[in-house]
């Protein structure tokens, strides 16, 4: 009986270390909107307005939730791009989601970074339809972080 209670015990605890190691907290800051339209690690364009990051370890495509404890808000980001490369800091957000998170004005602010299971689909979040900007927005409907940028034609 003792035996069988020590068992749960250290099962519990190892479950709770295990959840704790896969959520990470740290300092996230975010693109420039001059670098609109650089290419990404990955191959692509980066979009100001595209649900985005940049992570050091996850692999491209990996869909991570970023939350920032100050004022509860949540957004799901797709990683595309490696870095940051400051010591402090654990992620860099695309400019959308650092105006959906609230940390534009600060410019740095400190978030939990956890990853999606394969398993959970999380809600989509398009991009808004009324963007001022050269390009033509399309959203992909199998991946709605990825904005696909078309040269408008000059008539």
């Amino acid at each position: 009986m003792i035996l069988k209670k020590a068992y749960l015990i250290f099962t519990y605890f190892i479950f709770c270390i295990t959840c704790l190691q896969a959520q990470k907290v740290g300092n996230a800051t975010y693109y420039s909107k001059g670098l609109h339209g650089h290419r990404t690690s990955d191959g692509g364009r980066y979009h100001k307005d595209s649900l985005t990051c940049a992570h050091r370890t996850y692999p491209f495509g990996t869909i991570l939730q970023v939350k920032n404890p100050l004022n509860g808000k949540i957004v799901f980001v797709k990683v595309t791009d490696r870095g940051p490369f400051g010591k402090r800091l654990i992620i860099d957000l695309s400019y959308r989601a650092a105006s959906e998170l609230g940390i534009l004005r600060s410019g740095r602010s400190l978030v939990e970074v956890s990853e999606l299971p394969k398993e959970i689909k999380p809600p989509l979040q398009i991009a808004p339809r009324n963007l001022k900007t050269c390009f033509e927005i399309a959203v992909v409907d199998e991946d709605p972080y990825t904005i696909l940028i078309k040269k408008k034609k000059i008539r």
